[in-house]
């Protein structure tokens, strides 16, 4: 007599990894000589992704395998079976030989999710050919109206044992960060306090379009929450007086505090780093934001609390008191926007910090000339900040401490660039420390924006590639001193959007960097969540070969990338 299985009560929160599932279809008619070719191509393209893909905090995603070679219905059901059994929310395809679409791959692909990121990556061979077949499978599914990406890529013709060229597999690679990305972040969530700061709409969080789009929930906590917690002091002291130490061996005499009461204040910004960490563990949280501005601690007809500059710049960095960590994206001003973009940017790049600022100052080229000559500093052609002018991106808070040295920077030489002044007065009369760094030169990334459109439904993400810059110190201090001296600053300066555009598309305020992020990772992505690509630079080509990823087929049938992305949301 049947039975129901009682799967046990448990208090502890399981985060499964994104598990990736590797197979080939085959052709039955062949030398079976052939199959264990087929099964070595398999285990190969399996060891390239696990080497390849990275997740927040360094770990690989798990990669499985099948060596059952999917060639005909019976196979795609065992093989299915086997993927299904071992949790598989990505899959790769390598074929290496003709086959027939419908009993192979299309007959496998009837048991996962029709939503599944699926990738068919194959050699340009023309012995088999396994080509064709992606061809042919990739044109039947297109048409049928499932999004798959095709890679045909190059590996030897012959051979039991061949191995795939390194530009096939960094595309393989590229894809398959992409595709982790969307699924890791799929029943996640992330913690807001409060609401949209001091009525910023473009920071608005869209609850249902965040939900349905991405799979991400928003917990939104009032800010009281955070201020009990200060106040009952429900935080671990210890811990508290040893990040104390740390910021104190890291800082220095950069960190200002002139009285007993200014110390304190300071110590009670640290404690809020201690609740929200404890607080988003808990609730298994990957990002989150603050308000702040102006109920916690502007307004003064209320109890003004000290400033979060130092626990959103924790929170944005991979390291803290207690060495190495993941950052965990978090948006000042919980502008959620900023958080779907900074948390996607990070998992995209595998877990780099992610960069918060204020859409400042544009410094046009004419005016940038016009300041240095004033001010007696040289410059040349090979001054990108007197060629192209950049943006002055400068933010009371949120900006990582990695962002203060150059990438692979050790944590004390990245802080051994901060200082931490004290909060400016008229804008945050509850007192605390900012933080405050110039970004050097030469760190290469993208820079973007998410947006939201209540019109089409859409998200859209502007952005360009960028690479900061750095000037002469006379030249620096006084663009420094032109805005906010006393926070970070970060000299932006993007590669295709002239100065003119770059100051009318701004979708917000707000601005955000990551470095280590190629452009096809970041397409890929926005293919896997239907999110609009914008890059309204007219010096930007539609297409760039070997930067960006060709267009899924199914957006050519179905009237282009913007109509057909309209189709799959």
């Amino acid at each position: 007599m049947a039975s129901a299985r009682n799967l046990g009560e448990s208090n502890k929160v399981r985060t499964k990894k994104p598990v990736i599932g590797v197979f080939a279809t085959h052709d039955p008619r062949v030398n079976p000589s052939f199959w264990t070719r087929g099964q070595n191509i398999v285990k190969m393209t399996a060891d390239v992704i696990v080497k390849g893909v990275k997740l927040p905090g360094g770990d690989a995603p798990e990669v499985v395998y099948t060596p059952t070679l999917v060639k005909g219905e019976q196979s795609a059901d065992i093989a299915a079976r086997q993927l299904l059994d071992a949790g598989a929310d990505v899959l790769v395809c390598v074929p290496d030989a003709w086959c027939f679409p419908q009993p192979t791959l299309m007959s496998l692909l009837a048991h996962f999710p029709t939503d599944m990121p699926l990738n068919v990556t194959c050699g340009n061979s023309a012995t088999l050919p396994g080509v064709v077949f992606a061809q042919a499978v990739v044109g039947a599914l297109s048409q049928s109206g499932r999004m798959v990406h095709i890679n045909v890529g190059s590996w030897p013709d012959t051979g039991d044992n061949p191995k795939m060229t390194q530009a096939t597999a960094d595309a393989l690679v590229e894809w398959c960060q992409a595709a982790v990305t969307r699924v890791g972040l799929k029943g996640r969530r992330v913690v807001v306090f409060g609401h949209d700061s001091m009525g910023m709409e473009t920071a608005l969080a869209h609850v249902i379009p965040t939900r349905r789009r991405f799979g991400l929930e928003i917990t939104r906590l009032d800010m009281k929450y955070l201020a009990d917690m200060l106040n009952k002091k429900s935080y671990k002291a210890a811990e508290v007086k040893a990040l104390r130490g740390w910021i104190d061996k890291m800082v220095g005499k950069r960190l200002v505090t002139k009285t007993k009461a200014q110390s304190e204040l300071f110590n009670q910004s640290l404690a809020m780093y201690v609740i929200v960490r404890d607080l988003m563990e808990d609730l298994n949280a990957v990002g989150g934001g603050f308000m702040s501005q102006l109920e916690w601690g502007s307004d003064p007809k209320l109890i003004p609390m000290p400033v979060a500059d130092v626990m959103e710049s924790l929170f944005n960095s991979t390291f803290d008191h207690n060495g190495p960590k993941a950052p965990k994206p978090f948006a000042t001003e919980s502008d959620m926007q900023a958080l779907l973009t900074m948390l996607s940017f990070s998992w995209l790049s595998g877990g780099n910090a992610p960069l918060f600022m204020d859409f400042r100052k544009v410094w046009e080229p004419v005016e940038v000339k016009a300041l240095a000559k004033k001010l007696g500093v040289s410059f040349t052609d090979s001054d990108v900040w007197a060629t192209k002018g950049f943006v002055d991106g400068n933010n009371s808070g949120a900006a990582a401490f990695d962002w203060a040295a150059k990438p692979g920077a050790k944590p004390a030489e990245a802080m051994a660039a901060v200082s931490m002044p004290l909060a400016d007065p008229d804008y945050f009369p509850g007192g605390g420390n900012s933080v405050t760094f110039v970004t050097p030169g030469g760190i290469d990334g993208i820079a973007g924006r998410m947006a939201y459109s209540a019109l089409t439904d859409d998200f859209t993400l502007l952005w360009d590639e960028a690479t900061t810059t750095e000037m002469p110190e006379a030249l620096s201090e006084t663009v420094r001193k032109a805005s906010n001296y006393d926070w970070p600053h970060t000299w932006v300066v993007p590669k295709y959007a002239s100065m003119q555009e770059y100051k009318h598309y701004a979708p917000a305020n707000h601005l955000h960097m990551i470095r280590g992020l190629k452009p096809a990772v970041l397409e890929y992505w926005m293919d896997l969540c239907s999110v609009q690509s914008g890059t309204p630079w007219a010096a930007r080509p539609s297409f760039v070969d070997g930067v960006d990823r060709p267009a899924p087929l199914v957006y050519l049938l179905n009237g282009g990338e913007v109509e057909g992305k309209r189709l799959f949301k």
